[in-house]
């Protein structure tokens, strides 16, 4: 089990995707899995988007961007990059909403090759048909306030959250994340997203740290009529101190900006006090964003519960295997640790809760990722906080119709959850 899990610390984002979209629903509102798959790098996207088994999610195809390689805006395998788009209709004919895809990052020439060989480095092995769930749907009783905008998935094929810029022809990688972005927001100014006078852009989990880092460019691809906000859903990673009292998550950081030549994209008012690693992560950039933004993640987010704060590389006896695996089993000793970390995420919101724009969901809940699922972002049972659910929370805050500053009690007080567990 230990050797399985250890390779989530170096190719985090290739074994993502199976925890996001691989649960079965049980009675007690958890999700559950086998940690026995973790090693099962890729699966089809339709596995499990948290929807009910009469649902018929509408299936959108694949756009291959065919002027990305003149701009050497590539995936890691050298193929064009893609999106899939549904167009809008009626009031939200002229509304755009982006949606950055996730799946972790590679910092090493070796994980980047091996992920080169999937999708998320390559479009070969992309689906060339994928579900639009939670914010996504076309339906407006899934998803109230986007269901008739133009809806856009930006696949992730870069493995580092579409800021990198570089390459290395000796294992024929190409580092082009940032190439890919900027091609993808120019075909979509093509297509109609210029004439915007609304735009969100979103992502999850290594897309909603894109969606962070890319937010103030975003802004500047429109008109200052245009209304520009941005959501980043999971994607606040935290600079933390592991179990054994390593930095397991700043030293996968510290690989991913060093070899995919990030530092050149990253915020120059961060740059001009701290070192480009401290940079790549959240804390230290959304303060200092111009553009309204909307975090949204859980207190005890279990991708960073299970690869940052207690992979097995720190915790090489397995004390926190079955914590890890279901937060019911966790001990006093080991709640407790979860408790400070989620004291350091509401420490790293204060400055950003501050401004009127800005807007914040963070449930006390052991989940990742709550807008592209249908259960989490909007559903009879979805998770709420006084009373309100993400989706309704995030479109007050959109249209502004209210102010959402809205933070759990600590756990165990939310009997909302849908709390990701591990067999």
């Amino acid at each position: 089990m230990v050797k399985v899990v250890g390779v989530v610390v170096a190719i985090v984002g290739l074994v993502f995707s199976k925890w996001v979209y691989g649960f079965e629903f049980e009675e007690n509102g958890s999700w559950v899995h086998g940690l026995d798959d973790l090693n099962i790098t890729e699966l089809s996207f339709s596995d499990s988007y948290g929807v009910s088994a009469a649902s018929r999610p509408m299936m959108v195809g694949l756009t291959l961007i065919h002027g990305a390689a003149a701009k050497g805006a590539v995936c890691l395998d050298g193929t064009l990059p893609g999106y899939h788009l549904h167009r809008g209709y009626g009031s939200g004919a002229n509304s755009w909403l982006i949606q950055l895809e996730g799946g972790g990052w590679c910092n090493s020439i070796r994980t980047c090759v091996y992920r080169k060989k999937t999708r998320r480095g390559s479009s070969i092995y992309m689906e060339k048909q994928i579900p639009f769930t939670g914010i996504l749907s076309n339906n407006p009783e899934e998803n109230p306030d986007f269901f008739n905008w133009n809806r856009v998935k930006l696949r992730y094929c870069d493995g580092a959250s579409f800021t990198g810029d570089s390459q290395n022809q000796a294992a024929q990688l190409n580092f082009r994340g940032q190439r890919i972005w900027s091609a993808a927001i120019e075909d979509l100014m093509s297509k109609g997203m210029r004439y915007a006078n609304q735009a969100l852009l979103s992502g999850c989990s290594a897309g909603g740290l894109a969606a962070i880092l890319h937010c103030d460019e975003f802004r500047g691809f429109f008109p200052r009529n245009t209304k520009v906000k941005c959501l980043s859903d999971a994607g606040l990673f935290l600079d933390s101190i592991d179990v054994s009292g390593g930095r397991t998550l700043r030293n996968l950081f510290s690989g991913v900006v060093n070899l995919q030549g990030v530092q050149r994209n990253l915020p120059s008012f961060c740059l001009n006090r701290l070192d480009p690693t401290s940079c790549f992560f959240p804390q230290n950039v959304i303060s200092n964003i111009k553009t309204p933004l909307f975090l949204l993640n859980a207190a005890y987010d279990s991708w960073q519960v299970q690869a940052s704060l207690a992979p097995p590389s720190a915790d090489p006896h397995g004390y926190w295997n079955e914590c890890k695996k279901n937060h019911a089993q966790c001990s006093p000793s080991q709640i407790q640790f979860l408790q400070g970390f989620r004291n350091q995420m509401l420490n790293a919101i204060k400055g950003f809760s501050m401004s009127k724009q800005n807007g914040l969901f963070i449930n006390s809940c052991f989940a990742h990722c709550q807008t592209e699922r249908q259960d989490t972002w909007f559903a009879d049972n979805s998770p709420i906080i006084k009373n309100k659910g993400i989706a309704l929370a995030v479109g007050d805050w959109y249209f502004d119709r209210s102010g959402i500053k809205a933070i759990d009690c600590p756990y165990p007080c939310d009997k909302t959850c849908h709390n990701l567990v591990f067999r």
